[in-house]
């Protein structure tokens, strides 16, 4: 699950250790934004040294590099993707398809040179200005490699010469858009990070309308924020009693040879039984087909 991925900034080996204790379900080892330009180098190192040898526990771990109009991309890569800890990048910044095949030639040169593989490594991509929102279906389906596409929040709303708003109306739109690309596109959608750190109440709202959308999850720069994000996800008990009985009902008329089921009064078909069942993945009730 990418119900929460949070930032670790690369420069902070505090962070680092401590990154995975935080029950996130994804950590992003951050050499972009959270990094100085004067302490790009230093991070990439210490960054490199906890892929080596720091600990994650079950967490996904992806690293966001810095972006391919920089001069330190290809270093950034160089230096993570031989490690096996490694599962994905974040590429910041992503306008379009042609960024993603970039990335993606590259990490097939590391890969191959380092006897990895090739297409191991996922590529996240960032989405962080109206022509990157505009080009989102052509980015998410650029590569297999591709594994999600997240909005930009504070990047996106300058690019549309807006500001922040309290009520995030300024990025509905982008949001709607960027989880039918990805859906269509078969990959996940990850929403942009909160930043008001302290407002518990308004995280729950946004959290509960992003996944009303259809997204998977949310980027996360406070870990106090994962576990009221996780609740908003984590199916309901009655969510759960619902879900078993629409696959129990829906398992009972195959056997039978029928098509279609009642329960509760209410006639289920093919979209709402897989409905059920991702329901029940998520709760950890039944396994991924």
């Amino acid at each position: 699950m990418r119900r929460t991925m949070l930032y670790l900034p690369g420069n902070n080996p505090n962070m680092l250790t401590r990154g995975y204790l935080f029950g996130s379900d994804g950590l992003v080892l951050d050499l972009e934004d959270a990094v100085a330009m004067a302490e790009k180098d230093t991070a990439r190192i210490l960054v490199q040294h906890f892929l080596k040898q720091g600990e994650f526990g079950s967490c996904e771990v992806t690293v966001r590099i810095n972006g391919v109009d920089t001069e330190y991309w290809k270093d950034d890569l160089a230096a993570v993707v031989p490690f096996p800890a490694l599962q994905g990048i974040r590429a910041p910044k992503v306008d379009d398809a042609a960024t993603v095949k970039i990335i993606d030639e590259e990490l097939s040169i590391i890969e191959e040179k380092n006897g990895i593989p090739v297409g191991r490594t996922k590529i996240f991509c960032l989405l962080e200005t109206a022509k990157g929102i505009w080009n989102a279906f052509d980015i998410a389906s650029a590569s297999p490699r591709v594994a999600a596409i997240i909005p930009g929040g504070e990047d996106l709303t300058a690019d549309l010469k807006t500001s922040r708003s309290k009520e995030g109306t300024e990025l509905d739109w982008a949001r709607r858009m960027l989880v039918f690309a990805a859906r269509a596109a078969g990959v996940d959608p990850i929403d942009t990070v909160f930043s008001r750190v302290t407002d518990d109440a308004g995280l729950r709202k946004e959290t509960e309308f992003i996944k009303q959308l259809g997204f998977e999850g949310k980027s996360v720069i406070h870990p106090n924020q994962i576990p009221i994000i996780h609740d908003v996800f984590n199916p309901t008990e009655q969510e759960i009693e619902k879900a078993l009985k629409i696959v129990a009902a829906a398992k009972e008329a195959a056997e039978r040879g029928q098509g279609a089921v009642s329960v509760d009064g209410r006639m289920v078909d093919i979209p709402v039984v897989k409905r059920a069942e991702y329901t029940l993945v998520k709760a950890g009730l039944l396994e991924v087909k």
